[in-house]
């Protein structure tokens, strides 16, 4: 059930949606590959793993096992659920490590309380937002995933999920059914003013009221709150729909900017940058 990175659009229930071909094509996808095992990193991370012993987690919409790939080569122990079959069926033939059920979290998860020491997720908690039968009623099938995974969790651990939420009324309903189901925590939201590197990642305390980890890249976005509250911007060069005009100083500061937030390496502003070259002779 994970998704390319891309936000997804509502294509029917993912069981029918990621049929063969689609769960082959996903998984040959090299991008899709990346995108995924960055996202897992991110998610093991925020899960604050003690580091003196393996762990046993659980993979929510584990999908073909690619983030099931990063928990072992971690060396930690994990078992996948995931209402696609077709998906699964990749997962058996690239023989990941990770125990597998075929199941929809939407009715709960079926394990004995307290077995896993943290829960991760990839892009599979929005599907349970969608009503694709008549009988779906999504707050029900939210709070009945949170609160058996609120179960399955040893106190003290942590749930981290990874979504992509279609508006903020969606982001609502699943943070809302999660505290109600007995979690603390929040939303970690990673590059919050990049378009593309931009990602939500619900992170759960179970028993405990821990400390709510910063988002990546939110140095940048504090910092950028501070110059705009207190420099004094020149405007000149604006349009009509408050976008710089192109090839105009602030334009170019403006893109080096978005580079820099995206790892790039820039040149320095100087008091040269968008000034136009005397043409020569």
């Amino acid at each position: 059930m994970a998704s390319s990175g891309r936000r997804p659009e509502h294509r029917g229930p993912p069981e029918l949606f990621y049929d063969e071909a689609e769960a082959r094509k996903y998984t040959q996808n090299s991008r899709v590959v990346e995108i995924q095992s960055q996202m897992s990193e991110r998610a093991v991370e925020l899960l604050g793993l003690p580091e003196d012993r393996p762990c046993l987690l659980l993979d929510v919409g584990c999908g073909s096992g690619l983030s099931g790939d990063y928990i072992s080569e971690e060396g930690h122990y994990w078992i996948g659920m995931d209402i696609s079959s077709a998906m699964l069926d990749v997962a058996l033939e690239r023989e990941v490590e990770g125990d597998l059920l075929l199941a929809d979290v939407g009715h709960g998860i079926p394990f004995r309380p307290g077995m896993f020491d943290g829960c991760i997720s990839i892009s599979a908690v929005q599907w349970l937002c969608n009503a694709d039968k008549k009988s779906h009623s999504p707050p029900k099938r939210l709070y009945r995933f949170f609160s058996t995974l609120y179960s399955a969790l040893a106190r003290g651990s942590r749930a981290v999920l990874q979504l992509y939420p279609e508006n903020p009324e969606q982001l609502e309903l699943i943070t809302a059914q999660a505290m109600r189901a007995g979690f603390t925590g929040g939303m970690v939201v990673d590059y919050p003013n990049s378009a593309k590197a931009k990602k939500f990642f619900l992170c759960l305390f179970v028993g405990t009221s821990g400390t709510l980890p910063k988002g990546l890249g939110t140095e940048c976005a504090a910092e950028e709150v501070h110059q705009a509250k207190f420099t004094n911007e020149r405007t000149r060069f604006r349009n009509t729909k408050g976008k710089s005009v192109k090839k105009s100083r602030d334009w170019i500061l403006e893109k080096k900017e978005r580079r820099r937030r995206q790892g790039r390496e820039v040149r320095a502003d100087t008091k040269y940058t968008g000034r136009k070259r005397r043409p020569r002779f």
